[in-house]
Order: C-alpha cells, then sequence, then structure tokens
C-alpha cells in the first residue's frame, strides 16, 4: 500500500474538539457497527472522540483498510464537503463515540469558523489527491482504449475529481480476473465498477451521475442566484456570490472547467509562476466555491430560460424547473467542428478537443496532430510532446505568431519532436472499420498546403482540434439580446431597440455585464466583446457579484 503522507491527517486539540460539538451530536458505537456505506450521498462528516474508527476501500484485489481514525481525526475525503457519493466504507473499529456532523451542519462551519475549515478544506483535498495517486481501485473503468464511451466516462470522472483505475483489458492482465469475478462478458463493456455496491455496464452520462452524486438539485429548488456555466467566469461567480451571502446552485452540462479545463498547462496566469493546469485551476475553484456553500450541479444542462414573476426560471434538458431572483450566463463557448467527412465517427476514438494528461496517457508513444494556432493549441502541443513520439502542428496562417504569444512560438521551435506545418489544414481522415461502429478508430489524415496545394499523409491515430468556438447561447428567449454571431450583448453594447424588445421597464440603464432582461447578466466567453483568457473571465465573474448585490437590493426597497 502507497504509504500516505503527513497531510492527509489532521488531530484536533481538546479545545477544537470544544468548537466542533457546536455543530454535531455525539452517538456511542459498538466494534462493526457501519458509519457510513460506500455511495452514501451528504454523509456525515465523522469526528472520532474515542476508540477507532475503520476506513475501508473495495479494490481490485478484495476488500482493504487504508486509514483509521482515532480520538480527534476525522474521517472521509472531499465528499464530505461536496455531498458525492462516499467511495469508502466507515465502520466502528473499536467501541467508542464518535461526533456526527450533518452535511448542512458541516457547511455551515465551513462559512462560519475560517480556522477548522482551512483545516477540513486542506486535509479533505489532499486526501482526495492521494486517492488518485496511490490508484486503491475503488472506482474501475474497463473499456477499450478507442471507446468513444469509456473516454466519455473517465472524462466525467475526471471533471469531479472522482480518483479511478482504467484498465484496458487488451493490455491489462488484471481486468479479466476482476471480470470473471463480477461475471462480466464481453458484451457488457465498458462497465464502471464503484467498490462492491454498484456495477454500470455500458452507462450513459445520466447513470454515472446518479451513480456518484454528482447532480443533487431536487426539482423545484430556489436561491438568490443561478450561475450557468462552471468555467473560469462561472466558477469566479459562484465562488464571491456565495462568499458574500448569497444562495448559489451553479449549473454546468458537463462538469467544472469549461474550455479552460481542457489546457494542459496554463502558464500566463498571475499567482501560478510554474503553470497551473485547467483542470486543476477548476477543481480548486469548485471546491472554493462549494465551501462557502454554492450547489454545483453537473451534468445539468440549461435548455430555457422565462421570467417567474419578480424572479426567473431554469428550465434542465430532464424537466426539472429552478427558481432565482438572479442570472448569470457563464454558458462559454462550443468547441467548433471541421467539415471533414466522418469527423464525428472519430470523436473520441482518435478526435479530441483537449489535452489533459488522460489524453496524454492515450497517446504514449505515438504520433500526434494538433490543429490550430493560438495559445491553447500551443499548450497542448507542448504538453502532448513530453510523452508522444512526435507531435505536427498544422495551421492555416503562414506565420503562427499572428495568433500564438511569442513564449509558446519559441517553446515549439526548440522542441525536437514538434513539427510545425504552416498555411495547412486536414483534407480528410482515414481509419479501420471495426466490428461495430464503436470500435471503429482513426489511424492517418491527409493534409493539404494551401499556398503550395500539395498535399501529404500523416500517419497520427491522434488528432487535436484548437480552432476556437461558438457561443453557446441557443438556449436563449429570443428577446435576450445577441450579435449576429449569437454573442450575448450587455451593457453599452444594448441599443435602445435592444430594451425595448426585451420590455425593459426600469429606470436605469443595463450595468456592464447586465443583458437587455433585469439581473440576468452575462459573463466570460459568451458575452460581446469579452478578452477571451482566463484572467478576464475570472475578472468579470467576480465583478458581476456587486452589480447582482445592487440589483436585489433594488428589488427589496421596490
Amino acid at each position: 500500500m502507497t504509504k500516505p503522507p503527513a497531510n492527509v491527517n489532521y488531530t484536533f486539540s481538546d479545545a477544537e474538539l470544544e468548537q466542533l460539538m457546536a455543530y454535531g451530536r455525539v452517538r456511542h458505537h459498538l466494534p462493526g457497527d457501519p458509519l457510513i456505506a460506500e455511495g452514501d450521498a451528504k454523509a456525515d462528516c465523522l469526528v472520532t472522540l474515542s476508540g477507532f474508527t475503520n476506513i475501508l476501500v473495495e479494490t481490485a484485489e478484495g476488500e482493504k483498510r487504508v486509514g483509521w481514525m482515532e480520538r480527534g481525526q476525522f474521517a472521509g475525503d472531499i465528499t464530505v464537503l461536496t455531498g458525492q457519493a462516499s467511495l469508502s466504507r466507515v465502520e466502528m473499529g473499536e467501541e467508542g463515540d464518535v461526533l456526527h456532523i450533518r452535511h448542512d451542519a458541516f457547511q455551515r462551519l465551513l462559512v462560519e469558523n475560517s480556522a477548522l475549515s482551512d483545516i477540513f478544506v486542506r486535509t479533505l483535498t489532499a486526501r482526495r489527491a492521494f486517492a488518485h495517486e496511490a490508484q486503491h481501485g475503488s472506482v474501475i473503468v474497463i473499456g477499450d482504449a478507442h471507446d468513444r464511451n469509456v473516454f466519455a466516462a473517465r472524462d466525467l470522472l475526471a471533471k469531479h475529481m472522482v480518483p479511478h483505475r482504467w484498465l484496458d483489458p487488451i493490455k491489462d492482465p488484471l481486468a479479466w480476473p476482476i471480470l470473471k469475478a463480477r461475471e462480466i462478458t464481453e458484451d457488457d463493456l465498458p462497465v464502471v465498477i464503484r467498490g462492491r455496491s454498484r456495477l454500470l455496464s455500458r452507462p450513459s452520462i445520466a447513470e454515472l451521475s446518479e451513480a456518484f452524486g454528482l447532480d443533487l438539485l431536487p426539482d423545484g429548488s430556489t436561491a438568490d442566484v443561478i450561475v450557468v456555466g462552471a468555467g473560469p467566469a462561472g466558477l469566479a461567480a459562484s465562488v464571491y456570490a456565495a462568499s458574500e451571502g448569497l444562495s448559489v446552485l451553479t449549473l454546468d452540462s458537463e462538469g467544472p472547467g469549461g474550455q479552460a479545463g481542457t489546457s494542459s498547462k496554463i502558464e500566463n496566469y498571475l499567482g501560478f509562476p510554474m503553470g497551473v493546469s485547467g483542470r486543476e485551476l477548476a477543481a480548486r475553484a469548485a471546491i472554493q466555491a462549494q465551501k462557502f456553500g454554492a450547489r454545483i450541479a453537473a451534468p445539468a444542462k440549461a435548455t430555457g430560460l422565462d421570467r417567474d414573476g419578480e424572479g426567473y426560471c431554469i428550465t434542465l434538458q430532464d424537466g426539472r424547473r429552478l427558481r432565482s431572483r438572479a442570472v448569470v450566463i457563464a454558458t462559454g463557448a462550443q468547441y467548433r467542428r471541421l467539415p471533414i467527412p466522418g469527423l464525428e465517427r472519430y470523436e473520441g476514438r482518435g478526435i479530441y478537443y483537449g489535452a489533459t494528461a488522460m489524453e496524454a496517457q492515450l497517446c504514449t508513444g505515438q504520433e500526434v496532430s494538433i490543429v490550430g494556432a493560438g495559445n491553447s493549441a500551443g499548450q497542448g502541443a507542448v504538453f502532448l510532446s513530453q510523452t508522444a513520439k512526435a507531435v505536427h502542428v498544422l495551421y492555416r496562417r503562414a506565420d503562427i505568431r499572428q495568433t500564438m504569444s511569442e513564449y509558446l512560438v519559441r517553446r515549439l521551435e526548440e522542441t525536437p519532436n514538434i513539427h510545425l506545418h504552416p498555411s495547412s489544414e486536414i483534407a480528410a481522415l482515414h481509419g479501420i472499420d471495426g466490428a461495430s461502429p464503436s470500435e471503429d478508430r482513426l489511424v492517418e489524415m491527409t493534409f493539404l498546403n494551401n499556398q503550395t496545394e500539395e498535399s501529404g499523409q500523416l500517419k497520427t491515430p491522434f488528432v487535436f482540434l484548437f480552432i476556437g468556438a461558438a457561443p453557446f447561447t441557443d438556449w436563449l428567449p429570443p428577446h435576450m439580446s445577441c450579435d449576429e454571431k449569437g454573442f450575448v450583448k450587455t451593457g453599452t453594447d444594448l441599443a435602445n431597440i435592444d430594451l425595448v424588445r426585451a420590455s425593459w421597464l426600469l429606470e436605469r440603464m443595463p450595468t456592464r455585464y447586465e443583458t437587455s432582461w433585469p439581473r440576468v447578466y452575462a459573463v466570460g466567453d459568451v458575452r460581446i466583446g469579452s478578452v477571451k483568457r482566463v484572467a478576464s473571465s475570472v475578472g468579470e465573474g467576480s465583478v458581476v457579484v456587486s452589480d447582482i448585490h445592487r440589483a436585489l437590493a433594488e428589488t427589496a426597497e421596490a
């Protein structure tokens, strides 16, 4: 067993235990008493007062005790904070007393007591990081590397910080003993195994969300603010709104991060001189928002926005309706697809829209191609060059410096296994037909030089597209003013005719990030005129909260 680092545990002093008592209830337990079952959502935070508690995790080799908590120590990982399904089981090891802090009381504790909050968040986060590195195997994904359902499942789990172990039945000898023991046939693949209590065969995203407690919002939920989109702008709005006392619901159709979440390394974000991955930045922000009481639900796709008296109603794809006094639109943009025949056939099986550690693992030792000339393309190329045999960067412009930062261009030029292909674009994709569509996979591509009109072949079974995005605004009502490209108009970009069409009745004009609907705001990449940078999105998401406060105060006075 991997030895846990020192920071995954903490022992409260008697004085700190006295403070904790105000938030929970002491219960006496006998050896073997179950305290938390695997899969429990919104589980209690358990602080051992006497005796000890055992932490048990189901692995590929059977159930293992991965830790025990003595007096002053607490059980659980980040799910204690987020309310997601517990990935471990907790039982009493030796007779004694345990302080049970219910999830709602624990959320209150995090807001009210800064010192204790720091201890819990730091320790719970460290435990989740340790679980990722140790690969205890409480969550196992078994399926072929080229199966897009495998990729979708792993991508969702990764976005929600769920540690898991992936086994390819073709390459990993451990896969078949597990399949045999669970009576899983090849026709059942791919499967996602959550410990001993849950086995999902060919699961949909909705089934995975339910199994891991990723969306716990009931129909009819209400809040002061609903934030639609959990990229940098949406998460910033969630953090600042929740920290300033507003109740917040945050929705995302996939998971925290947005486009920034696919960046392998952001090197020019203030405060991170060594760089930070987009996924890590999103994970930290999501934890921060939930620490202050924001409720994050993903995947939860908004399909409609309507007026609801003095407030607003958001309709989700599954029919649920959520109500709020204000709305922040932070839906960002959708990845642009190349108009190439067969593209969708290879998505998740050779065509990808982000370069994270998961994609790097897939293409180790292979040749890969990157299409695009922006900073995200450059960052992806540098990152993948560390594991790939060769990285080919294709872009339509003659000079990549027109669209990419100089420091990245120099890094591309100085990396020996990165090859630049200016004035080039993909002309065709070529693959192998499997026994079923799910087994199709990309093998190579044909590219065309638009200056010389010469074509060439690249045997790259992995192609990453970084060619920009279109705003995700087709779910908005027709009277929400947007420009011809679909970006939302706000503030001074709104003309008088836009306000007339939307029936703007207030004496004041819309504030900087306010749309043609009062108390409905747009921030980040979805907004017309946005800078398309992580830092600016975070700035807009944080600044808009002061406008929300003023607008809600006006409504209350009226």
